[in-house]
């Protein structure tokens, strides 16, 4: 129904290859050899950990919100909010609850906040950094709905 990857912005991609260059000149002083296996590893992990980090995804699957790690059933969450970008930065900054689920990413501007429904669990909310708040919240109402039927 929905699936959304959050991947990091474009620019983003040149860290890597500013750690391997610096990786490259710290070794160059032992040798031309040490040099570039410091280019090649210092690339290679940089580029592994950015793209392990924009690697997030939220997706509406069979009547379940599957945020990054966490799977909710789709009838144990309450109302969506769409968030717009200043209160995105408001709900994971001054108004935030410790409690909270966030899946936050800072590169994406507006967010979704969904309350959660279910009595027996402490979590009050869950803080969903997405690019399409409103086109999530509607693929939620429509699991919920698909759900009850």
């Amino acid at each position: 129904m929905y699936d959304e990857r959050l991947t990091v912005p474009r620019s983003w991609w040149l860290l890597p290859v500013a750690i391997g260059l610096t990786l490259a000149l710290i070794l160059l002083r032992l040798s031309a050899v040490g040099a570039l296996v410091g280019l090649v590893v210092g690339i290679a992990a940089g580029a592994a950990a950015i793209s392990s980090y924009g690697s997030a995804r939220i997706r509406v699957v069979q009547g379940s919100l599957v945020a990054g790690q966490a799977r909710i059933p789709v009838d144990a969450l309450g109302t969506a909010h769409p968030l717009s970008p200043a209160e995105a930065v408001a709900w994971r900054g001054r108004s935030a609850d410790p409690r909270a689920f966030m899946l936050l990413r800072s590169y994406v501007p507006t967010a979704l906040r969904v309350e959660v429904s279910d009595p027996a669990d402490p979590t009050p909310y869950l803080y969903l950094s997405t690019r399409s708040p409103m086109k999530l919240a509607e693929a939620l109402e429509a699991a919920r709905r698909g759900a009850r039927t």
